[in-house]
């Protein structure tokens, strides 16, 4: 169970970086890269099709 909490805990940190460092791009450096600032949530949770 304790794993568990660490590995959960671990996820969110990891989200929560990929979120700040892509909300750091601007709309044009998004753009380039096929993302739209509506989608970072779905890739910073790895859950993007794109």
């Amino acid at each position: 169970m304790l794993l568990s909490l660490i590995r959960m805990i671990q996820a969110f940190r990891e989200y929560q970086r990929n979120v700040t460092e892509l909300s750091a791009l601007s709309d044009r450096e998004l753009s380039d890269i096929g993302l739209d600032r509506s989608d970072i949530p779905r890739v910073a949770g790895g859950r993007y099709n794109g």
